[in-house]
């Protein structure tokens, strides 16, 4: 199996440990254990806990007590149906190569993080973009996902809330896609990563596994909670078959999790609305500063406002975007991700809402922008 170069990682390998404002962020805005424990309605009784952590190898599929927290994140979760995971990344990977194989055909919400790709087509399966259109608010059309399909389509993977655009789908189109995944027997692949960070909790969708067998759901504490330090992803189904495959070939990668991520972990969703309310406050924030820049400097960049999640996906109107990106890292110590890290042509760059420090990045930003 050959992988290309994830480009997005390489981009940030590059400028995120050394440049002083990441205003590209995808999560949100991260916090000290002792400020995680403090969370808790017995923070002395959870500090003295982590204390204890017993450092020994962990339960490959997950402890029970993360596994029992995690269900609450759905309506028809069992803890049996709760696979845990090194991150997402690691989840995205074995579900891959639990679920396909050669010549097999899958079609991908586009723009996309890149393994929900790369990975299929290292195993040698044929990928269509299913592309969501800027005039259409970034919206995915289902009829084109009809003519998507081939004979050899095995699943279709989407991400909603959507990275990088903010996207969140309606109820009405995500229901239709499930019963349309169901007709057709195919797997659907709901990569929920940013769910629960709805601008509007009335917009939440349900969890796409909660639909049925058909479908895997896959969650992360990266994203809407900010704790991507703790490294802890996790799938969620009722399809056995994928479970199983998925499980045992954890067993060559990182077989279990690390303890005490995995007990931070179930701090963090056992109080999971405190982090919610928190960073949601964020990014409620940071919107009004970037409306206000937005109408500044309309002549310069456009966007469709997101819906849901830490990011947006604005275009820039006049110049180069990777040149514009490359000249702002190197002379304002600011940080975008042009677009086409997301193999985008069309001069759009990934924007983070989810930090603190936004409003002093985008100061700085302006400064920039008033030299040129």
């Amino acid at each position: 199996m050959t992988l290309p170069p994830f480009k997005l990682e390489r981009y940030f390998a590059k400028y995120e440990f050394t440049t002083e404002f990441l205003l590209c962020s995808s999560d949100c805005e991260a916090m000290s254990i002792a400020d995680l424990l403090a969370l808790d309605a017995n923070p002395a009784g959870a500090a003295e806990k982590f204390q204890s952590t017993w450092l020994g190898y962990t339960e490959s599929l997950g402890s029970p007590a993360l596994r029992k927290e995690i269900c609450n994140l759905y309506a028809t979760m069992q803890p049996e149906n709760i696979l845990v995971h090194t991150g997402a990344e690691e989840a995205i990977y074995l579900f891959m190569h639990a679920t396909l194989k050669e010549n097999d055909h899958i079609i991908v919400h586009a723009p996309h993080y890149q393994s929900l790709s790369a990975v299929a087509k290292g195993i040698g399966c044929q990928v269509s973009p299913w592309l969501a259109r800027e005039e259409n608010d970034w919206a995915l059309d289902l009829n084109e996902l009809r003519h998507l399909m081939r004979t050899t389509t095995k699943a279709v993977i989407i991400n909603t809330p959507h990275n990088p655009t903010g996207y969140l789908m309606s109820r009405a189109d995500f229901d239709e896609l499930h019963k349309f995944a169901q007709e057709k027997k195919i797997i659907l692949f709901c990569d929920e990563v940013y769910r629960e960070s709805e601008y509007d909790p009335a917009d939440r969708l349900p969890a796409g596994c909660d639909y049925g067998e058909h479908a895997v759901s896959l969650g992360v504490t990266s994203k809407t909670y900010g704790l991507a330090g703790l490294r802890i992803g996790w799938i969620a189904t009722k399809n056995k078959k994928i479970y199983e495959s998925m499980a045992s070939l954890k067993d060559y990668t990182t077989i279990c999790n690390s303890a005490p991520s995995e007990f931070l972990s179930e701090v963090a969703l056992r109080n999971r609305q405190k982090l919610i309310d928190r960073n949601l406050g964020i990014i409620q924030h940071n919107l009004i500063i970037i409306d206000q820049l937005f109408a500044s400097y309309s002549s310069l960049f456009e966007w469709v406002r997101p819906k849901a999640g830490s990011m947006g996906f604005p275009k820039l109107l006049k110049d180069n975007v990777e040149d514009f990106c490359d000249d702002l890292v190197r002379k304002a110590g600011v940080l975008l991700l042009p677009g086409t890290m997301y193999d985008d042509s069309r001069n759009h760059f990934r924007l983070g809402l989810g930090r603190k420090n936004l409003p002093q990045a985008v100061e700085r930003l302006e400064n920039y922008l008033k030299k040129k």
